[in-house]
């Protein structure tokens, strides 16, 4: 199991993935970023790929596709906020969005 992201570990951590265009989730210690595609195929793509990478890490996120844009929100339920598989997962969609 992991735990929840450090203070120490956030300042490292977060501040390249909200360069990258992820914000800081309202009301919740979470982490949302708008992916967009020239269509609905290349979305449907990205979120087939990234949904093998969630099964490898055992780490799933809180998405909605319409058309050719994806909402993607990371959290770890399991420690009621963000935590380094967030982190990872993140890292992994930024990687597979550039494509």
């Amino acid at each position: 199991m992991t735990g929840k992201l450090t203070d120490d570990v956030r300042a490292i951590d977060l501040p390249p993935l909200l360069e990258s265009g992820w914000q800081a989730t309202p009301d919740r210690d979470a982490i949302t970023k708008t992916f967009n595609f020239g269509n609905f195929v290349e979305a449907f793509g990205f979120m087939t790929k990234a949904a093998i990478w969630a099964e490898k890490y055992n780490h799933h996120p809180e998405w909605s596709n319409v058309y050719k844009t994806v909402n993607v929100t990371l959290t770890t339920h399991d420690v009621d906020g963000l935590s380094p598989l967030d982190i990872k997962l993140a890292n992994k969609l930024d990687e597979l969005g550039k494509g």
